[in-house]
């Protein structure tokens, strides 16, 4: 019972890769045949794909270029803001003063576009006013009359002085004309609104249009905003962090809407988060929060509220920007490059393969099965990050992949020389692939976990263009450590029980006598039987190969017994 433990053990261990294997593809195929997300081929990255090209000009009020400090803040924000929309391996610098140039491989939707160009303007407004969109109304003679339009004539002056944001007296006869023509279907521009009047704003859906009191906090108070649930509605909302003086202000502000909640003064009891010139949410004033946590609710989808959330989190641009220009790039490397890519893939793959089988044998076709195995699963795996984490393939990339082929079969050459040193000191086949794994296993650890440190300091700390290589370096390490343990060892298991394998087959790889297992312990050899001359030379050359592997000390221990077993034999005869 106790010899057919690790068989069992090690038919368990590849069921378990079996099962791993397919859930991955089960995985993939969900996003490709139920989400309509995913591919059964890698996304590739800007430099091998090619994608889009979106030139952004900086606006300045008097016209002047802006600053170069201003230029990289803004494209710090940017690329946040496309790192964050779930796209890889985009390229995003600064131009000619005043320009900066984003490139996105694949085809950029309107989503991404409308995330890298928003200036993500947050103002914290209270409702003065709320009506139905409408611009026109019925007369008494049943006619349909629009409202009056804004003129000189009407009076624009808050009369008596408003005492805060929340006071009716903002509501003058020109305002209120304001409020009743505004379109919401129209195009308005919103991106130089005075902050210190009030403001004629609408909803996302162009249902509700509001007047709002002068702002009170921007999005610079914001410390940090996520998306999440509500506990008890379930609704997506973002969740907002005030710094200090927001927490302040935003408390004396929901004290103000509290009160007039209470007094029944609707819609004064509103507070509006405009974004852009957009009222995205008008809740109305529950509780006096005084830590600092308000959270924005509204229709939101989870992917509207991590849109917001990552825009907000990430902060208003210092500038404003128009399109220049959007279009289609071709790859700057190609398909070319990218075979080159491939073939010296396939040449790696091949010195490999030939170098196992000259130097192994029969055995060097566990490495090419256990690389072969590694592959499939990196190809599935990469696969579901493109999908699940925008991940996209470089020519730096594939660069980590080619080699990461040389570092995986330097696992199975540990672990087979660890295999071979056993049987080198007479233990069974068998014996010798669990104490070898036992013993290799501690050394591959530790180097794989050298790489693995390695591939995430390159990562942090490396170029955008060299993330690509850390990456699928550090991924196919994991990986290979993955296949050494479940695939590679119950695969020797299972082949020491075998009558090739088992048996010492001189084309197995495993042979002892041709591994110079000739001696008994260290430093004490057999001697070479006498009676067949190919015998004779078949052990002295398995005991040269056992003395080539001989340390110092047991090279000189085994002198030191020779001669005192020449000394003995010398005294024999003298006797």
């Amino acid at each position: 019972m106790a010899s057919s433990s690790p068989t069992r053990h090690a038919w368990r261990v590849l069921l378990g890769l079996l099962l791993v294997t397919a859930a991955l593809f089960g995985i993939n195929a969900l996003g490709v045949y139920g989400f309509k997300e995913s591919s059964w081929t890698p996304e590739l990255a800007l430099d091998l794909q090619g994608g889009t090209q979106i030139i952004l000009s900086a606006q300045t009020p008097d016209g002047a270029d802006p600053t170069q400090e201003q230029l990289d803040q803004a494209a710090a924000i940017i690329r946040q803001r496309v790192d964050a929309s779930g796209t890889a391996e985009a390229d995003i610098t600064t131009e000619g003063g005043r320009n900066i140039v984003v490139q996105i491989p694949g085809v950029a939707d309107q989503e991404t576009r409308d995330r890298i160009q928003a200036s993500a303007k947050l103002e914290f407004r209270v409702v003065l006013a709320a009506t139905d969109p409408a611009t026109e109304f019925v007369g008494e003679d049943g006619s349909t009359t629009p409202f009056p339009t804004p003129n000189e004539t009407m009076n624009a002056v808050p009369t008596p002085a408003p005492t805060d944001a929340s006071d009716p007296a903002w509501m003058t006869e020109k305002q209120i004309a304001t409020l009743q023509s505004y379109d919401c279907t129209a195009e308005h521009d919103r991106t130089n609104a005075p902050e210190d009047e009030p403001l004629v704003a609408c909803d996302p859906t162009g249902s509700v249009k509001y007047l709002l009191g002068p702002m009170e906090l921007d999005g610079t108070s914001i410390d940090d905003a996520t998306a999440g649930r509500d506990q008890q509605s379930g609704a997506w909302t973002v969740n907002l962090e005030l710094d200090g003086h927001g927490t302040e202000v935003f408390g004396d502000i929901s004290q103000r809407l509290n009160a007039n909640r209470i007094a029944g003064l609707t819609p004064r009891d509103q507070f509006a988060f405009v974004l852009d010139g957009v009222v995205i949410s008008a809740p109305v004033m529950q509780a006096a929060i005084l830590n600092g946590k308000p959270s924005i609710s509204g229709n939101f989808t989870q992917e509207s509220s991590q849109a917001l959330s990552d825009q907000l989190r990430y902060g208003a641009l210092p500038l404003s920007f128009t399109v220049e220009s959007s279009d289609t790039i071709s790859a700057t490397l190609g398909s070319q490059q990218l075979q080159i890519g491939l073939i010296a893939g396939l040449i790696g793959l091949g010195l490999v393969a030939v170098y196992s089988l000259i130097s192994y044998r029969a055995l060097g076709w566990v490495i090419i099965a256990s690389i072969g195995v590694m592959g499939v699963l990196t190809y599935i795996i990469i696969c579901i990050l493109a999908w699940r984490m925008g991940f996209r393939l470089s020519l730096a990339g594939v660069a980590g992949l080619i080699v990461s082929i040389g570092f995986t079969a330097d696992s199975f050459i540990v672990y087979f020389e660890r295999i071979r040193d056993e049987l080198r000191d007479g233990k069974s086949i068998t014996g010798a692939v669990e104490d070898g794994w036992g013993r290799a296993k501690r050394t591959i650890y530790i180097s794989k976990s050298i790489n693995i440190l390695a591939a995430v300091v390159l990562y942090i700390l490396a170029d955008a263009t060299v993330k690509g290589f850390a990456f699928t370096l550090g991924l196919t390490t994991l990986i290979d450590v993955f296949i050494f343990v479940i695939f590679t060892h119950p695969v020797m298991q299972l082949l020491a029980r075998t009558r090739f394998f088992g048996g010492g087959h001189k084309l197995s790889g495993l042979d002892p006598e041709s591994l110079g297992a000739v001696y008994r312990g260290r430093a004490r050899y057999r001697q070479a039987e006498v009676g067949s001359t190919g015998r004779t030379a078949r052990n002295k050359g398995a005991r040269g190969e056992a003395e080539k592997r001989q340390t110092i000390a047991e090279r000189k221990r085994a002198e030191a017994l020779a001669s005192q077993g020449s000394s003995d034999a010398g005294k024999d005869s003298d006797a």
